[in-house]
This record gives C-alpha cells, structure tokens and sequence, in this order.
C-alpha cells in the first residue's frame, strides 16, 4: 500500500465504482458512462506535532496579510492540545469507515485521502493517484456548505492538483453540498436530543457555524445554507422543537471588516439572568476538530461558566454511521443520475456541478484568513 506525506496510505479501505463525465482536463459534473474507479476524501489538514504548527499556519496563510502576532495567536490554540490539530486522526477513521461501507455494499474501491494545508497534501495524492492508475475518482470534501473556502476554494485546488499530476492525473468529480441531506441533518439532530437531555429541554440552543467576511456570505448560499440546517436539526430535536438561534464564531479578519453575526460569545452575555443552561450545536462543521475543541470547548464553555451558565456542547457527525452512508449515497447518485438525491426541508438538493460563478474566485480571497481545522 502506497503512502503519502507522512506515511499516511491514501487507499486505506477499498471503495466505489461510478460514473461521470469528461469536459475539460477536471470536472465536477456527472453523467452516466463511465466509471468511477477510486474515491478521493479531501480535507483542510493539520499539523501533528509542536514542530508543524509554524509550517502549517504559514501554509494557510500564504499571500495573505496576516499579522505575525495573530498567527502566533493561533499557534498557541495547537499548543494546548500538544500540537496536534484533531482533524487527521478523525478523516483516518473517516477515511477507513468509509471503505468499509463501500465495500459492504458491493463497491470495492480505493479511498484516498489528500488535504488542502498539510501532509497528506492533495497534490501528492492524485500524482500518487496518476501512478497508481487511476484515471477517475469521486471526491468527497469535509465541508457540508457553499462558501469561498467550504467549496469554491476546494474546486480551485483540484485544478492546480489535477494540473501538477500532469498528463496522466486522473479526473476528479467533486460531490455535491450536503448541508440539507439525511446523512448529515439525522446525527446532529441526534447529538442535539442528547444534549436537551442534559441541559433541561428548555434550554436555549445556538446553532454554530464559522463566520465569513459579509461581502463573500452575499455572494453565496452559506447563510441560508445554515438557517436550513438549524431548523431540520432543531425540528429533528424532540416536541417541542427547542428556541434556537443561528450564531457565528471564529472570525478572524481584521477589525472593521464586517463579519457575519452574531457573534457566539456575544450571544452567550445576551442569555437572561434566569438562563440555567445552554446547549451550542456546532453545525458548522463535520467533527470536532480544533474549532470545535478549542473555540468551544475552551473559549465558549469559559466564557459560559463566567456567567454562570452550564454550557452542553453537542457532538459532530464523525463517524456515525448515517454520515458514512450518507457519502456511499453521494457517490452513487453521481454514478447514476436516476438514484434518489436526498434531501430534507425546503432548498432541495445542491446543484452539481456548482453553478457558474458561485461564491467567489480565487482572488478575491487574498485578504480573508481560512478557518482552522
């Protein structure tokens, strides 16, 4: 078995077969002729040691006009937790229980698995690809919403790694958001009832997204994206559905830059004085990685106890095994365009490919910092 980066194998399961089709050297459309012959998992990254924090920040960061002292800000968040971000352990287990889904439905195919930040980088997983022969693989990226860095930015990477496999990388078929699908609604709804068990069925719940500049969130669906997600996932919570707020967390752009609001930490002080407990479900995000077990678990659950109040953190998907089907069924609906698309609530399915001129370019990203992982 082949490794990339740090050793990681990039094919640690066996996985699917489908179909998609060719327009231009990559792509993320579909149809139904040809065959898929691997699955691609890709990631934000992080570092795995004290040693990768500097190096990774500065890769996250490159081009872009970020204060040293607010990188070694940031560094001290992967400190506390050993220099280890969370986020590569968690999409090995992704990346293993999915193969065995595939495989357990009659789909054996390589998995792998390739980040956008840090090793295993997504360019040396698809030359690794391109050598292994793969000429076709479906690509599932960790990021249930449109947004400049969720999924435009991702699009942009599979270019240039398509373009530095050369001639020979295979073409690479991006999965559709999926914000509203069962997969992904079910175990946070799930997580959100076990919660409610703990903090007392009246607790206010606030719904957690990361926040993006408020010029890049009009030009994209994130926000309505995330309001539909709270409501499925409070509607899924118990009767009666809890009182529940969209808030936003971990920006990172300057000052007065306007940021998507309100702010979680705001909306915690905002709690009346008669207010015992909260619940914080952070829809936002596929696992709990370090947004979720520093910003939250540390940062919010501090501010919450400053003010008295017992803080109940739900859990991400993870693996559970709705999320890990929920990836089989995007796979296969790209290999047969007459499967059901599944979707819950209003918005219906996301569009794939992603509609011309969605989110923002490239270039309009040079000043907006990425969200951690």
């Amino acid at each position: 078995m082949h490794g990339v980066g740090r050793g990681v194998p990039p094919g640690l399961a066996d996985g699917v077969r489908g179909r998609c089709r060719v327009s231009g050297p990559w792509h993320h459309s579909l149809r139904a002729v040809a065959s898929f012959d691997a699955v691609l998992v890709v990631s934000f990254g992080g570092p795995e040691g004290p040693d990768e924090i500097l190096p990774f920040l500065e890769n996250v960061l490159r081009d872009r006009p970020v204060p040293r002292d607010r990188m070694l800000e940031v560094a001290a968040h992967y400190r506390h937790f050993g220099g280890v971000s969370p986020i590569n352990a968690q999409n090995r287990a992704l990346v293993a229980a999915l193969g065995l889904e595939l495989t357990a439905h009659g789909l054996p195919l390589p998995v792998y698995w390739g980040n956008r930040n840090w090793r295993p980088l997504l360019t040396d997983t698809v030359r690794q690809m391109a050598a292994d022969g793969i000429r076709r693989a479906a690509v599932f990226v960790t990021s249930a919403y449109g947004s400049p860095s969720g999924c435009r930015q991702y699009l942009d990477d599979l270019e240039t790694a398509h373009a530095a496999a050369g001639d020979g990388a295979p073409e690479l078929v991006k999965l559709r958001l999926f914000f509203n699908h069962p997969g992904f609604i079910e175990p946070l709804a799930a997580g959100l009832r076990q919660a409610r068990a703990i903090a007392g069925h009246e607790a206010p719940v606030l719904m957690s997204a990361h926040s993006i500049p408020e010029a890049m969130a009009a030009r994209c669906g994130y926000r309505s994206q995330l309001l539909e997600t709270a409501r499925l996932v409070a509607e899924r919570s118990g009767d009666p559905p809890p009182p529940w707020s969209l808030v936003f967390q971990s920006r990172s752009g300057p000052p007065a830059q306007p940021w998507l609001g309100p702010d979680l930490g705001g909306a915690l002080d905002a709690l009346g004085p008669g207010t015992a407990s909260v619940v914080v479900v952070p829809i936002g995000f596929v696992s709990d990685h370090m947004e979720v077990v520093y910003d939250l678990d540390v940062v919010a659950a501090g501010v919450a106890q400053e003010r008295g109040l017992a803080m109940v953190r739900a859990p991400t998907p993870g693996v559970d095994g709705r999320f890990v089907t929920m990836i089989r069924q995007l796979v296969e609906e790209a290999d047969d365009p007459s499967a059901p698309r599944l979707a819950l609530g209003r918005l219906g399915p996301a569009a794939a490919p992603c509609p011309p001129g969605c989110c923002v370019t490239k270039e309009k990203l040079a000043s907006w910092t990425c969200p951690r992982p």
